[in-house]
């Protein structure tokens, strides 16, 4: 019989929701949060990565991921790791082996999966290394809180992978539900859980569609752009970013109040601000689903994520619900509802 890191029998299983980018996407990243303190709004949704780890039969590490079609193997003294193609599988393997393993792990089988392709703009990557962490953290028994796997989460990504991006997903993801994350310099994070009634998260999810613009991006480059803009001379990076921290703080008034109509104004203001930080955010393609959804009835929208493809977002009087649905489907899109959830990174033995 198979077993665990502890000698029990079985394996592990998480699952992280992926979120929605409300406000203020864009100040979580270096250095403007360093500078000026950043503030995002965002809320976890009914979609979500997967990480399962069990023992392995064979007395090798194996890597998987079949949504993308890869599978990797390893020896558990991590011999030839640096060559993986599974970045982030990788990354937070060889963490945890460092930190907590002596340089090793158990034999193992780690599967992941994501409901969502990469570069949707719903955070899938953060969300993905998150519950890979998570996972790992049940697994050989690490006392880790969600502050701390966020933070291992994004150093692995950011610091030690190296991938361009902000902090906002990791702490989405680990959390969970509608928060209000402020980023500070020194690499402080706070995250305050909204209190907002039932009724007006009911109304919002409602008047909330989402559609998949058909591409898949990655946002390093227009990440890299934005951060190398806010000491550029001659450009509007910074008031763009100061617009889109003032954006989150009005928005999160809204919510309180229950002013569904007024997070519509907001989103289209953001959507201007957010498009003067870098070039490529905006498309002809996002822009022809944007005016569909409009023409339709929608009050407000932008794109969710770093921009360049991905999901947007739109608010929308829940009578005209499904003739925004159906226009932005005719438009080539693919559009539905979304539900909120409340809980941020699970695991479980198995």
């Amino acid at each position: 019989m198979n077993r665990d890191a502890d000698g029990r029998a079985g394996g592990v299983r998480a699952r992280v929701p992926l979120r929605l980018g409300l406000a203020g996407g864009g100040t979580d990243l270096s250095p403007y949060c360093d500078e000026f303190g950043g503030a995002v709004l965002n809320v976890t949704i009914d979609r979500y990565a997967y990480a399962f780890i069990e023992p392995s039969e064979d007395g090798r590490l194996h890597f998987c991921a079949p949504d993308i079609g890869e599978e990797e193997s390893f020896a558990p003294d991590m011999a030839g790791i640096d060559a993986s193609r599974l970045l982030l599988h990788a990354g937070v393997a060889r963490r945890f082996a460092r930190q907590f393993r002596d340089g090793s792990l158990p034999p193992v089988r780690i599967t992941s999966f994501v409901d969502a392709p990469p570069g949707s703009g719903l955070g899938s990557s953060s969300a993905l290394v998150v519950a890979l962490v998570e996972a790992f953290r049940t697994y050989l028994g690490v006392p880790l809180g969600p502050y701390d796997v966020a933070g291992v989460a994004f150093e692995v990504e950011r610091l030690e992978l190296g991938l361009a991006g902000g902090k906002q997903d990791q702490y989405a993801a680990s959390f969970g539900g509608m928060n209000f994350i402020e980023f500070l310099a020194n690499d402080r994070v706070i995250v305050n859980p909204l209190r907002v009634p039932a009724s007006v998260l009911n109304e919002l999810e409602l008047s909330l569609v989402i559609c998949f613009s058909g591409v898949s991006r990655s946002s390093e480059r227009i990440i890299e752009e934005q951060q190398r803009r806010l000491h550029a001379p001659g450009t509007d990076a910074v008031a763009s970013m100061h617009q889109l921290k003032a954006d989150a703080l009005e928005m999160k008034d809204a919510l309180l109040r229950g002013e569904i109509l007024r997070l519509a104004s907001i989103l289209n203001r953001s959507w201007e601000a957010k498009k003067r930080t870098a070039a490529g955010i905006s498309t002809s393609g996002i822009e022809a689903l944007r005016d569909a959804a409009m023409g339709a009835g929608a009050l407000g929208g932008k794109v969710s994520g770093a921009g360049g493809g991905g999901f947007l977002m739109f608010v929308v009087p829940p009578t005209r619900r499904v003739a925004v649905i159906g226009a932005l489907r005719d438009a080539g899109g693919t559009a539905g509802g979304v539900h909120f959830t409340n809980d941020g990174a699970e695991s479980w033995r198995t």
